[in-house]
């Protein structure tokens, strides 16, 4: 049987829909760089300005990266998610939308290329703290609709591999969950333990009737996901945060915190932490402390196998390198509040 042929009405929606993702996929990156150097500045005309012709476009882009990685990867893959479970219902009820518009949300799900909702999985998976990767189960799940509905051939066969693939993630994490329920986490036992089940039970279709107000739901969902997301990039650092330590006089030095934004032959270009550009002569600089970043107080007490829960497999395998990152005395000494 021949597939029906597409109307040109049905095209020219598709390539308006593809038009859409795209220009957001590339034009919300530039937007949200532009808005943390405004943020970065303390929304200062002239230190935008300055920031902007002396921040390389090749760091402004890595720091995008590091830093909004996990939020832009959370915010696609649900997009993925809904969207998928929205385009099953529809085509699963063609007599009933067949005069109304498809939701922007099905036309971009239709548009994305395979091969990007893989890169997204794949960088969620690297990216996200390793309490919520379980959850990425169920994304997968009701992303390529894999349910067991779908299940016909050699059915015995592969509820047996589920069942082994159960088996083998609780073992594997039993240990956290029971720690969890011990310690009385039970949001984190929850997390930890519900998605592989969440999961059978996630993809479409749908009732009918739920469609329209899913749609409306999940394009809310997806918009204040996106705001979300767009607010704690914008007001991430770009530039380290390090402690110039400056000769002031012959016995005397001072101590300037904050981000080093250029420096040749004559000066050291300092944007200091509470706000304000400092201009240093580089004979002056005595030495320069570059100050980590010392995160927020682990909340859980759970390990997976030697891995903190509330670290992401980047920053665990970047623990196992480097297991202690020192904090200079003078970076305490100069942190706001001390």
């Amino acid at each position: 049987m021949t597939a029906p042929a597409r109307r040109p009405e049905d095209e020219e929606r598709r390539n308006r829909a593809a038009q859409q993702f795209w220009s957001v996929v590339v034009g919300a990156p530039a937007i949200v760089s532009v808005l943390r150097l405004v943020v970065e500045a303390g929304g200062e005309l002239q230190t935008t300005l300055l920031l902007a012709a002396n921040v390389n476009p090749v760091n402004l882009v890595a720091a995008f990266v590091t830093t909004a990685s996990r939020l832009v990867s959370g915010a696609m893959v649900a997009l993925f998610a809904i969207s998928a479970v929205l385009a099953v219902s529809i085509d699963n009820d063609p007599a009933g939308w067949r005069r109304r518009p498809i939701p922007l949300l099905v036309r971009w799900k239709r548009v994305v290329p395979v091969w990007l909702v893989i890169v997204t999985l794949l960088v969620a998976a690297v990216t996200w703290k390793i309490l919520y990767l379980p959850l990425l189960l169920p994304v997968v799940a009701a992303t390529f609709q894999l349910s067991l509905r779908r299940v016909h051939e050699r059915r015995a066969f592969q509820l047996a591999a589920l069942a082994a693939l159960l088996v083998a993630y609780y073992g594997l994490l039993g240990p956290t969950v029971a720690a969890a329920v011990g310690a009385g986490e039970w949001i984190a036992a929850l997390v930890l333990a519900a998605p592989p089940l969440l999961a059978v039970a996630v993809t479409g279709p749908v009732l009918a009737a739920t469609v329209r107000p899913l749609v409306g739901l999940g394009q809310l969902a997806i918009m204040i996901m996106l705001a979300w997301t767009s607010y704690s990039v914008a007001t991430a650092p770009v530039l380290p945060t390090t402690v110039t330590t400056v000769e002031v006089a012959d016995d005397e030095t001072e101590q300037i915190r904050g981000s080093v934004i250029a420096v040749d032959d004559v000066s050291v270009v300092i944007l200091q932490e509470q706000g304000g550009i400092r201009y240093v002569d580089t004979e002056e600089v005595g030495a320069r402390v570059l100050c980590p970043d010392e995160g927020d107080l682990p909340r859980y007490r759970l390990w997976v196998h030697g891995f903190h829960v509330e670290d992401s497999l980047l920053q665990a395998l970047g623990r196992q390198v480097r297991p202690i990152t020192p904090v200079g005395a003078v970076c305490r000494a100069t942190a706001p509040g001390s």
